[in-house]
């Protein structure tokens, strides 16, 4: 038998509990709301990606530094190697601009056309001559179309490979220029 009395009861009971949870609800929602709305601007500061380079290669007989050369662009290096530690605009006072990796070890002078590699450097060589004794040089280079005590300069055919020695007669640095050794001016 249907009693209309027995609905009343569950629909005033149905508000009474209804009233009673969904008040604190609102509150809670609402606190919550306003927690997380403080809480994303901080992570926000927080999403800055940072740039990736991959490792680098140098191909000495090409002339390159991970496909890029002594004459590539200020912008190009910029772009396709964004992991730089300074950029110098090439229309600097001292004329030295250019894009330098100095946690890798490479210096690409962009005014002047050339790629410094230093003894910090870090990645893969096509020739192992960093480090490498002078008398070892001849079998991978030939001879040398300049030569100094200090230094050593290479015909090829993008343009000349400059190699600087230490005391003992190490490789501790190198060039790769698309000038040849006596036009090379380098910056200090």
């Amino acid at each position: 038998m249907f009693m209309p009395q027995g609905l009343s009861f569950l629909k005033r009971n149905f508000y009474l509990a209804t009233e009673t949870t969904f008040i604190p609800m609102k509150k809670t929602t609402t606190i919550m709301a306003i927690a997380i709305f403080f809480s994303i601007g901080p992570l926000s500061a927080q999403l800055k990606s940072t740039p990736h380079c991959p490792p680098f290669n140098i191909d000495f007989l090409e002339g390159s530094v991970s496909r890029m050369y002594p004459q590539s662009p200020f912008g190009e290096i910029v772009n396709r190697l964004p992991c730089y530690t300074e950029a110098v605009d090439e229309l600097s006072s001292s004329g030295c601009g250019g894009v330098y990796f100095k946690d890798k070890g490479v210096y690409f002078h962009t005014y002047r056309d050339y790629i410094e590699i230093k003894e910090n450097f870090n990645g893969t060589m096509s020739l192992p001559l960093m480090g490498a004794n002078r008398n070892m040089l001849f079998k991978w280079l030939g001879l040398p179309a300049t030569k100094d005590f200090k230094w050593e300069s290479y015909q090829m055919r993008y343009g000349s490979l400059v190699l600087f020695f230490d005391d003992n007669g190490k490789v501790n640095s190198i060039v790769i220029t698309s000038k040849n050794a006596e036009s090379l001016r380098m910056c200090e």
